[in-house]
């Protein structure tokens, strides 16, 4: 398993070609701040777990081997990250507002999987909105929009 890992590790910032390495290294960081909504609620919970491999799967249209791999290193790397800076600025280096904001609606649907929301949850997702440079408007409509029916 760590010889994957450090395959994968190495294929972010090794010698890979100029035009994938981006790519990978804004798939870590998504992968990151959503482990990081995962994990300031009460307790990580199953359902939060399952919406990111989906989401990430999705998003990134990775196979089930990949996104276990992505992320077992994304919680590494939150692990051993002091801040969240060198990921959000990569993401407003790299990315469109659109894409910006769908992060930001993917990271409230991982929130909104175990079907609560705690303040930890609600304080952090407003950080990354403000690191991101969301407007409140665009922050509230991703919050909506990943709002389970059930909860509306």
């Amino acid at each position: 398993m760590l010889n994957k890992l450090s395959d994968f590790l190495s294929s972010i910032i090794g010698s890979t070609s100029a035009e994938s390495r981006p790519e990978h290294t804004l798939q870590l960081a998504t992968a990151v701040l959503l482990i990081e909504v995962m994990q300031s609620g009460a307790e990580s919970a199953d359902e939060e777990q399952a919406a990111i491999l989906k989401i990430l799967k999705e998003r990134f249209t990775l196979s089930d081997a990949e996104v276990a791999q992505l992320t077992e290193l994304g919680h590494r790397t939150a692990k051993a990250a002091n801040d969240f800076h060198q990921f959000t600025s990569l993401l407003n280096r790299e990315l469109e507002l659109a894409e910006k904001v769908r992060i930001i609606e993917y990271m409230w649907q991982v929130a909104y999987a175990d079907g609560k929301i705690s303040a930890h949850e609600n304080h952090l997702m407003r950080k990354m909105a403000d690191l991101l440079h969301i407007s409140h408007g665009d922050y509230v409509a991703a919050k909506m929009r990943a709002k389970p029916a059930d909860l509306k």
